[in-house]
């Protein structure tokens, strides 16, 4: 667990990254701070509004946010969940990013039920993409999210924005539907507009299946939409990496040579 202060490295205008060490601590942080900002936009404004992510990376995270005892602290009446990105399968298909997140402990929070709002990718995508677009606009009117997170597959992806897939274009749009033929499949996914207009932005790495993409994304040059991620955060509202030592094993001598930003916990 953390005993002391975690500062993270400044890797550039867009993008700082915590490691607060080894993968338990990891995910301690990550709900410490999924709470803090949860507390800080509900005593601000009276709501969080909040885009999870699916895939095995936040298994641990869910559980352990349901777990803990401060989440008591949290008015899970004021929190409205969203999906940064969806499967096209069932709700009760367990590779549905929902299904996941729900199993795995959302569903114990009490969370009002009309304040969860699943995207519902398993049929007429394109049409409910715009739906739930407009559930956004309805929801969270004018405001942008407070938080949207994200995980990185092998090949660079986050939420469900593939390289070479039309959603890395759409800059009109904040939910698209998009057929990623590395997969032979429909997926409905956040588009960069939506994710990056949100307060806070967090990629989750944990482990060291990980660290060859984290080093490729971080210490090899390489055009930008080769690695959809890298396109994730700007100069008013970083993307904040949360990744395991085991992940940032590669890049970590790099890191060692950035500024260190102010303390976390």
């Amino acid at each position: 667990m953390l005993t002391q202060p975690i500062k993270p490295f400044i890797f550039d205008e867009k993008t700082e990254i915590f490691v607060p060490g080894d993968k338990e601590a990891t995910i301690y942080f990550s709900v410490a701070q999924f709470l803090s900002i949860a507390k800080k936009a509900i005593d601000t404004k009276g709501s969080f509004f909040v885009a999870l992510f699916g895939g095995s990376t936040p298994k641990p995270i869910y559980e352990l946010l349901c777990a803990r005892d401060d989440s008591r602290k949290v008015d899970w009446s004021k929190v409205h969940i969203f999906w940064s990105d969806e499967r096209n399968k069932a709700p009760t298909d367990s590779e549905s990013n929902y299904h996941m997140a729900m199993h795995h402990g959302i569903q114990k929070l009490p969370i009002p039920e009309e304040n969860i709002h699943r995207m519902h990718a398993e049929e007429k995508i394109e049409q409910n993409a715009f739906e739930y677009e407009k559930t956004i606009k309805r929801v969270l009117k004018d405001q942008p999210f407070d938080l949207v997170m994200l995980g990185i597959g092998d090949d660079g992806h986050t939420a469900s924005l593939f390289p070479k897939t039309e959603a890395l274009r759409m800059n009109d749009r904040l939910v698209a539907a998009n057929f990623v033929s590395q997969k032979n499949t429909w997926r409905m996914t956040m588009t960069y507009p939506c994710i990056n207009a949100a307060k806070n932005i967090v990629i989750y790495v944990l482990g060291p299946d990980k660290k060859e993409i984290l080093h490729k994304v971080f210490a090899e040059p390489a055009p930008a939409e080769k690695f959809p991620c890298q396109l994730v955060g700007t100069a008013k509202n970083k993307a904040c990496w949360i990744t395991d030592i085991a992940a940032a094993e590669l890049i970590y001598p790099l890191l060692l040579t950035k500024p260190k930003g102010s303390d976390f916990l």
